[in-house]
């Protein structure tokens, strides 16, 4: 006689599988929220969103600019359902992620050339979008920066920290578009308006008032300042560059087991000294993606040494700044202290002075 199965719960799908992080204890007072692909879940909730209110059907062409993992996020929600994509990126694009997106279904658009010269990256991503748009008749753009339900998307992370760990003191995020440090922070600061959240942005990013450059670290920063950023959030912002990015990822793996991408090493860097230096509060770190796509780069130690990463004397903590414009070296930090954006960005006339 055969056997009867029963189905219990509904099914989860690939994509709801690995949405949400696991919580690891990674130091006596020290936390990671380690997620598979952090910006799956903005996608997930943009995507499901537009198609509730039927701005967005199979029919519909979505259109995106990014050369990172929310790309990969769109085209995971975009194959399973059925609908065309088209992603807006740059050179910076690892040819492995490329080849992943678009074994995904996803067209791959690469600006180049002249535009990034006279553009610049970002504004020149931005009008490849919008020349894409005026030739499509049915389009959707999730518009990560510049759409408040990025943040809103990051409610379940809070609640799932708030479940796992109860209260803590200091949250560390790494800050690209905003959305994950900005939704994640005001649901966790409504409920403890002393909770500490710590930026880690990278020189060459506009983000927290410094100068724009060229920037190796991806995934980290920004060359415009996205909307859904609330600088008003922050306590504190660290610079790190990619050398000690990239060397403090590897040391995520070789001491903590942790697979990680650069934006994870680097909040665990900052997250580490900021733990050590106060052993009475409880700190929790983003890790946002796993490090399988940078297994030919950064954790490879041949291409490390081939480009320069040799390791660096990493300091003992982070180097005071008066300013964000003086950002700049492995490791800065500068104490924001929940002021806009325009009002640190007016300090420079008396750094100056």
């Amino acid at each position: 006689m055969s056997p009867t199965y029963t189905t219990r719960r509904p099914f989860t799908s690939v994509v709801d599988g690995h949405v949400l992080p696991k919580v690891i204890q990674v130091g006596p007072n020290l936390y990671g929220a380690a997620f598979h692909l952090m910006k799956l879940l903005p996608a997930q909730f943009i995507l499901g969103s537009a198609l509730e209110t039927g701005e967005l059907t199979t029919d519909t062409t979505v259109v995106e600019t990014t050369s990172g993992t929310f790309g990969l996020g769109l085209a995971m929600v975009c194959r399973l359902k059925g609908i065309p994509l088209v992603l807006v990126g740059d050179p910076a694009i690892e040819p492995s992620l490329r080849r992943r997106l678009e074994a995904l279904g996803a067209r791959v658009s690469i600006v180049s050339g002249p535009e990034l010269r006279t553009r610049g990256v970002q504004q020149a991503r931005l009008d490849r979008v919008a020349r894409i748009q005026a030739r499509l008749g049915s389009y959707f753009t999730p518009g990560q920066y510049d759409n408040p339900l990025n943040p809103v998307s990051y409610g379940a992370v809070a609640e799932l920290l708030l479940e796992s760990m109860g209260t803590f003191d200091a949250l560390v995020c790494p800050v690209g578009s905003g959305g994950s440090s900005s939704g994640i922070g005001s649901f966790l600061r409504a409920l403890n308006p002393r909770l500490r959240l710590i930026g880690v942005d990278t020189p060459g990013s506009v983000l927290f008032g410094s100068p724009a450059g060229p920037r190796q670290l991806r995934g980290l920063g920004n060359g415009l300042i996205p909307p859904v950023l609330d600088h008003t959030l922050f306590d504190e912002v660290h610079w790190l560059d990619a050398a000690t990015a990239f060397h403090a990822t590897r040391r995520l793996h070789s001491e903590h087991c942790l697979y990680m991408g650069p934006t994870s090493g680097a909040a665990h860097h900052v997250a580490q000294w900021y733990a050590a230096r106060h052993p009475d509060l409880r700190v929790v770190a983003l890790f946002p993606d796993e490090g399988h796509r940078y297994t030919t780069t950064v954790h490879n130690g041949t291409w490390m040494r081939r480009h320069g990463f040799h390791p660096p004397a990493m300091p003992e903590g982070p180097r005071t700044l008066d300013h964000p414009v003086q950002a700049a070296g492995p490791w800065s930090r500068f104490a924001w202290n929940r002021r806009t954006r325009e009002d640190v960005v007016a300090l420079l006339e008396g750094v100056t002075a």
